[in-house]
């Protein structure tokens, strides 16, 4: 639904325009998908012109880069929360991998990343989503590492591993309708499309299992 504001001026009206601007890009991502929303459209949405949005962030993936630092953030949470029944290496793969596939927006988000999001972004903003995403990792990684034995440096590095394997499988295991159509037709082609629960646990356990070998 567009919506009409009159022009921010105190700080709070400024923070509500930049939530409202997520709020929307937020809302576009998810029934569209993020490589298939424009700037124009959030601001539409928003019911700003283009070059008001850009007061507030400076592109469009500046907006989704912000959108990414939330969703880091809300994975490690619900992480943290799995975490605290986890009983062994088969629990903490499933822990993380049931999570970040309960985030479809984020796995979509780290889909693109590497490969779009962190292009056109100014120095400040590819800071704030680097300096959150390890801050995050590391952080999970301590508590992997507690519940698996591993060091914190490994259990963070199977934190990355997950998020950067999601980001991989995630549009392969959702292919666009014309793939889908594909495996529809070709049952052989079909079985060689990931499952993207799967595919991700059966990758943690086994990098769980031979990072020890590699102190």
């Amino acid at each position: 639904m567009t919506r009409t504001f009159m022009r921010a001026r105190r700080p709070e009206h400024k923070q509500q325009r930049r939530e409202a601007i997520l709020a929307a890009a937020r809302e576009l991502a998810a029934a569209s998908g993020v490589r298939n929303v424009s700037l124009g459209a959030v601001a539409e949405a928003v019911g700003l012109a283009k070059s008001n949005v850009v007061r507030y962030f400076g592109t469009r993936e500046e907006i989704y880069l912000v959108l990414a630092c939330e969703e880091w953030q809300r994975w490690a949470d619900a992480v943290t929360d799995r975490l605290r029944t986890a009983r062994d290496t088969a629990d903490v793969a499933a822990a993380l991998a049931d999570t970040i596939i309960d985030q479809p927006l984020f796995c979509d988000l780290l889909s693109h990343s590497s490969t779009s999001l962190e292009h056109n972004v100014s120095v400040a903003a590819a800071r704030e989503f680097k300096v959150t995403a390890l801050r995050t990792a590391a952080g999970l990684g301590a508590q992997v590492g507690r519940a698996t034995g591993l060091t914190d440096r490994e259990g963070m590095e199977l934190v990355s591993a997950a998020a950067g394997l999601a980001g991989m499988l995630y549009p392969a295991a959702n292919p666009p309708p014309t793939m889908a159509e594909l495996y529809a037709q070709d049952p052989e082609l079909a079985a060689h499309c990931p499952q993207l629960r799967p595919s991700l646990v059966r990758a943690l356990m086994a990098l769980a299992a031979g990072l020890p070998t590699l102190r």
